[in-house]
């Protein structure tokens, strides 16, 4: 795993490469650096590969409170129509909410992809304080961050220490959206999912698994990491099966 550093960290990631695209959105109060290591192994894979930063992240905690679910969607839709423009095939991966934003985006675009990889991916919470949480947010602007939730020691995620909650408000009325249209995902997906997460809830990815219309599913557990699982004991398994999995998917896309 490479050094981290602020501009490896919080910088977007662009290379290009072959006629095969890959777009990797990361989570909620997060950054680039998280899929990096990901991102470096498609681009050694030779696949043409985007990783942006979402609005409202890499700057400071505020900076979140001012942007919405919208403006996340917006900014990696972009990303998503310019390598459809110039990639025979498309396939998007996403962390944690990253998945959120994926799944999104194959619902809406069911045909313009080869396939999804979702790496702990959200679409509801059952925590108690969710339900207050249109009230809290009004009145609390943060609470204690979310980030480096990771098994492995010495490992640190790059991310805001708060959790913006007019952010998260935004989020959590992604959510049932998100989950409802479940069914109109119809692309192949690989699911992976840690078994022990602090952050997203393990019922999250069996509410994907079963809801998704996709009939071309990749269950894979991950007992040995955390929520952030790529930069995890995890995150070598996670970079080879996506790349087989992309080389599954777009064999037959000319």
């Amino acid at each position: 795993m490479t050094a981290s550093t602020p501009d490896r960290d919080y910088a977007p990631f662009r290379h290009d490469g072959s006629d095969v695209g890959v777009l990797l959105c990361h989570g909620f109060s997060g950054a680039p650096g998280s899929l990096r290591d990901w991102a470096d192994h498609l681009a050694d894979a030779g696949y043409t590969v985007r990783l942006p930063l979402l609005p409202g992240h890499g700057t400071r905690w505020q900076d979140l409170n001012r942007t919405t679910f919208d403006d996340w969607l917006a900014e990696v839709t972009r990303e998503f129509r310019e390598l459809t423009a110039t990639c025979r095939a498309v396939v998007v991966c996403g962390l944690s909410m990253g998945g959120t934003l994926t799944l999104r985006l194959a619902e809406l675009y069911p045909d313009q992809m080869a396939g999804i990889v979702l790496v702990n991916p959200s679409v509801l919470t059952e925590r108690w304080d969710a339900k207050i949480l249109p009230l809290m947010q009004r009145v609390v602007p943060r609470f204690p961050g979310i980030t480096s939730d990771i098994a492995k020691p010495g490992v640190t995620e790059p991310g805001y220490k708060y959790m913006p909650l007019k952010a998260v408000y935004s989020l959590s009325k992604a959510w049932p959206v998100v989950r409802a249209d479940l069914p109109k995902v119809t692309v192949p997906v690989l699911l992976l999912h840690s078994t022990v997460d602090h952050v997203v809830e393990p019922v999250n990815a069996q509410v994907v698994r079963n809801e998704v219309g996709s009939s071309d599913v990749i269950d894979i557990q991950m007992t040995r990491s955390h929520h952030v699982a790529t930069m995890d004991y995890d995150a070598e398994l996670i970079f080879t099966s996506t790349v087989e999995f992309i080389e599954k998917v777009t064999a037959g896309i000319t």
